[in-house]
């Protein structure tokens, strides 16, 4: 694991200006679809003020921010990552599939996710190391 290096999940990015600097790695990456998610938002709202903010968001993201691709290996991780889940409980298909891929980029890339969504990764522990960063794990 490289600790001055991290992997943040969507929650992370779209709460970005929530969170205390200290609390994140000084070197961030983004999946590949965490990005697609990004692209996703501004045409998800009509309000045109949310899309506005929505797309500076993107931009910000897109031109600041290393993206790492979802490759082969990160589609190998993705096996041991379901397994885990499905061992825990949890549901391994729907809209998780995409938290669960952006855990197998974390996974493949040897780096510490962050996320504010960690109720969400139960069961990976032994796989990744998970990040709470929500205001109420601090």
């Amino acid at each position: 694991m490289n600790p001055d290096r991290g992997l943040l999940d969507t929650s992370v990015v779209i709460e970005i200006h929530n969170i205390d600097p200290e609390r994140l790695p000084s070197k961030i990456a983004i999946s590949s679809l965490t990005l697609a998610e990004l692209t996703v938002g501004p045409h998800s709202t009509t309000n045109l003020g949310e899309r506005a903010r929505r797309q500076e968001l993107l931009q910000h993201v897109e031109a600041g921010v290393e993206t790492l691709s979802f490759d082969p290996a990160c589609a190998r991780a993705l096996g041991p990552i379901n397994a885990a889940t499905a061992t825990a409980g949890r549901k391994v298909v729907g809209s998780r599939k995409i938290d669960l891929m952006i855990a197998a980029t974390a996974l493949s890339y040897r780096l510490p996710l962050y996320t504010l969504n960690a109720a969400d990764l139960r069961g990976l522990e032994d796989l990744i190391e998970i990040v709470d960063l929500d205001a109420a794990a601090a």
